[in-house]
């Protein structure tokens, strides 16, 4: 009896000998393994955007170009946690902090509200904005040189884009009445409207305002200009972007040129804009996040950028459904997509 219970003991002290040795050696692996990790981090980048149109898709592929070319590749290096608020303000707060939630190593912010979103929900996690219209009237920075401790990025208004829209239309058409849709409860919207107005006013022109709060209410808004107005101006305003092609189908049935403020629209079937490529914002603000994330800058020491190189676009296919003469010192000045 004594033999066996020596046998056991023997045994189990062998046993807890061998559970240690593999314990140890998992303990060596998993230390070998954070090593490794912390050398090839895995970044995770939070992306809101408050609503699917062409010119927010743009931003965010320049955004993705500019950091794959400063080596975060996506798959390789980074994740992007990509998330559509469908453009609703509600959805988008809770985008924002589920992002925060999960401890994202950066937020991408498309557009004002997802921006101001995100901003609300975190004051320590680095966010980039781009489409935003009025950084500063929109409380999101203090000035363009001055960010906030967090949060920086690149501005869609060119402050000479509205005041040569407006121009180009005051001299080159027989207008008086320039029809004006957009959402109030749009804060980006507002700020241009009002820099629109006061274009409109130094040319001798006059705003025809129709505000709208929902995409379905866009077609509604622009048939009651219908008789009233020589000229429709478009913002970017997401919720009437978003529905574009309700403007557009009413200005080619009554012949009544449209302008935009951006060229993605100008391509959708709007005549002509004064505008930037907004590919080329997104990537700015991409190269932005890589300063970041690579630790050379922190978000208060990137002043917020303008967008470069003005130009003007014009849609000849939608110059002949409008009945637009097209002039030949028009193509001398800007540049003509079918």
């Amino acid at each position: 009896m004594k033999s066996w219970k020596k046998w056991v003991g023997i045994s189990l002290v062998s046993s807890v000998l061998v559970l240690a040795g593999c314990g140890s050696n998992n303990a060596s692996s998993d230390s070998d393994s954070g090593g490794e990790g912390s050398e090839d981090k895995m970044y995770t980048i939070g992306v809101t955007q408050i609503v699917e149109h062409p010119s927010l898709d743009a931003a965010f592929e320049g955004f993705k170009m500019a950091l794959e070319e400063n080596g975060f590749k996506e798959g390789e290096n980074v994740t992007y946690d990509v998330q559509n608020a469908q453009n609703d303000m509600n959805n988008s707060n809770t985008i924002a902090q589920n992002l925060v939630g999960d401890n994202v190593d950066l937020i991408f912010a498309n557009s004002t509200p997802s921006a101001q979103s995100a901003l609300n929900a975190t004051s320590d996690i680095p966010i980039i904005f781009t489409s935003v219209t009025d950084p500063v009237g929109a409380k999101l920075v203090e000035s363009f040189d001055k960010p906030g401790e967090n949060i920086t990025g690149t501005t869609d208004t060119h402050p000479d884009a509205i005041p040569k829209t407006i121009e180009f239309i005051s001299s080159e058409f027989d207008a008086e009445n320039v029809g004006l849709i957009y959402n109030a409860g749009e804060q980006n919207s507002v700020a241009q409207v009002k820099v629109v107005k006061e274009a409109l006013e130094s040319n001798g022109l006059k705003p025809v305002e129709k505000s709208v709060s929902t995409s379905a209410e866009v077609k509604q808004a622009a048939e009651a200009l219908v008789g009233k107005v020589d000229v429709i101006y478009i913002a970017t305003d997401n919720t009437v972007v978003s529905a574009l092609e309700s403007v557009i189908s009413v200005a080619n049935d009554k012949d009544i040129p449209m302008f935009a403020g951006e060229f993605d629209s100008v391509e959708r079937g709007a005549f002509a804009a004064y505008g930037f490529d907004y590919k080329d914002i997104g990537y700015e603000a991409g190269l932005m996040a890589a300063k970041i994330l690579n630790g050379e800058a922190t978000a208060s020491e990137l002043p917020v950028q303008y967008p470069q190189n003005l130009k003007l676009k014009m849609n000849k296919s939608a110059a002949e459904e409008m009945r637009i003469d097209i002039k030949q010192e028009w193509e001398e000045e800007g540049e003509y997509i079918e």
